[in-house]
């Protein structure tokens, strides 16, 4: 009799699954807007938080930032910095810093191609996002490989499915693209294939002003439209210890003077490029932001910014960058201590130094995700496929990753707690040594009561075998594959394939844009 009902219960649910079944499920969860329930934790106290913040302000003051830029010296320079031009140094006074925390907007909405896909980016907001950034792509039938634009067009398919990816990304480099136009592809790609908030690569101007002009012809919007609303977002990373190049420095201008979402991120590795303690290189990862942040706001206040923070350790036998360790995480909880004290909405960073997607894989990235969850990061970027430090990203693990992700943003539901859901009527019904498979309160719930799994397979051991005795990487694999051969864009997305077309060509025909460097 049990056996019986749960059979027939495991039948109804396999209809209503998204699984490699491909059937659509009967529950739609709302994994868009997600707040964060958990209360955030902390790593240092508040009397050692105050002073790393101040020591960073130290740090900026007397020791200064090396900044390669002429145009951003002069800025700082005007704003009252000491600079220095034979050695390139920038001092900057806490004045200088404090007036540019009270000028950067603490929530910030981020616009989408459609206005379900938007975005408000503050603290207690949760977004995820892919890996981003690899040079390869790899997966399990085609192997590691050099990045393409087919492989960059894959994951933005993946990313625009899942709900749960919340912003688009540089995934892959596509490689075999000249850089004189390699910034076309990416951008058309983003713009027709997707809604969702778009990233620009801070590479020189002229490369930053066309994917300006791409995001407003795609969107149909005007000059002043665009720049008055956040409409795109890109990536700035100091050179640890503190530097800032050309076209680092050039992008925090180029995007702070158009109102654009600057994500202002020190690489620092404790033990390498920084400190060998988490607070030490937590002193620096602060230090190096908010010189980015203080220059953002001296060229547009009120410039959204995201603090950001991607600290970790690395291995002291090769040197190598390693994630997801107790290292990154403690590092993870204490920047999320500094941004609150600061009160800017913040990123962190997920992913694996694992070769393949395996279960070091899988335990680093879990391990970092909780970092950010725990630390209440507003953006966790390499939430989903990233490997080998970032020298790759893989489609299957972007498919086990997301599995991650969507039981995170199950946490963020309320759970009902009312009389109903108490269930005294329930278990009045079910008499000892009964089941509750067939009872009334079951039965109006079981459609959608448990998270469905997208690629978690828990059927018993001699099920499993009969059906293949797949891995979760090669159930990954048919899933990733029947997404993107039956994805269809959205509509407005695609339309506006014709105008970019044109812009491209002519841009082609007048030579493209470099990268600067």
């Amino acid at each position: 009799m049990i056996e019986e009902a749960a059979r027939d219960l495991r039948r109804e649910r396999r209809r209503g699954r998204t699984g490699e079944a491909g059937s659509e499920s009967s529950r739609h969860p709302n994994y868009w807007s997600l707040k964060n329930p958990f209360l955030p934790q902390p790593i240092f106290s508040d009397d050692q938080v105050a002073a790393i913040h101040a020591t960073a302000l130290r740090v900026l003051e007397e020791l200064g930032i090396k900044v390669l830029l002429p145009e951003a010296r002069t800025i700082y320079g005007k704003a009252g910095a000491l600079v220095d031009e034979d050695s390139q140094m920038v001092r900057i006074g806490r004045d200088m810093v404090e007036a540019a925390l009270a000028s950067a907007p603490r929530t910030i909405p981020a616009l989408g191609g459609d206005h379900s896909r938007d975005l408000t980016l503050e603290l207690g907001s949760m977004t995820f996002l892919a890996g981003s950034g690899a040079p390869n792509v790899t997966d399990l039938e085609r192997g590691r490989r050099p990045g393409t634009l087919t492989a960059f067009e894959e994951f933005i398919k993946l990313v625009q499915h899942f709900d749960v990816l919340h912003m688009l990304g540089p995934c892959v480099e596509p490689q075999e693209l000249d850089n004189r136009f390699r910034h076309y592809a990416v951008n058309r790609a983003q713009l027709t294939l997707s809604d969702k908030f778009p990233f620009v690569f801070a590479r020189g101007t002229p490369q930053v002003e066309d994917g300006f002009e791409m995001i407003r012809l795609a969107r149909g919007l005007s000059q002043d439209e665009f720049r008055a609303g956040a409409h795109c977002y890109t990536v700035i990373n100091t050179n640890s210890p503190r530097q800032l190049d050309i076209p680092m420095a050039q992008g925090i201008i180029d995007f702070a003077k158009a109102g654009q979402v600057l994500v202002i991120t020190p690489f620092c590795l404790a033990g390498a490029m920084a400190p060998i303690t988490v607070a030490g290189a937590l002193t620096l990862q602060h230090a190096e932001a908010l010189a980015g942040l203080t220059l953002a706001q001296i060229a547009r206040p009120g410039a959204p910014v995201v603090y950001g923070s991607f600290s970790s350790n690395v291995d002291m036998k090769s040197g190598a960058p390693a994630f997801g360790t107790p290292e990154h995480v403690k590092a993870t909880l204490g920047a999320g201590q500094l941004a609150r004290h600061i009160g800017l909405p913040w990123r962190s960073g997920g992913g694996s130094a694992a070769n393949v997607s395996d279960a070091q894989a899988a335990h680093e990235t879990q391990f970092a995700l909780w970092g950010s969850v725990l630390a209440g990061a507003t953006v966790c970027i390499h939430a989903a496929g990233w490997l080998e430090g970032g020298l790759s990203v893989s489609l299957e693990k972007l498919i086990t990753d997301v599995e991650a992700l969507q039981t995170v943003a199950e946490l963020c539901a309320t759970t009902p707690g009312d009389e109903d859901a108490i269930g005294f009527e329930a278990i009045a019904e079910v008499q000892p040594g009964g089941h509750f498979f067939s009872a009334a309160h079951t039965m109006t719930r079981y459609r959608s009561a448990f998270y469905e799994p997208l690629v978690a397979d828990w059927s018993n051991f001699g099920n499993w075998t009969q059906a293949g005795g797949k891995t979760a990487t090669e159930r990954a694999t048919g899933i990733w594959k029947r997404i993107v051969a039956d994805f269809q864009p959205p509509a407005t997305a695609a339309a506006a394939a014709g105008v970019l077309d044109e812009f491209i060509a002519r841009r082609t025909e007048e030579g493209g844009a470099a990268p600067v460097s």
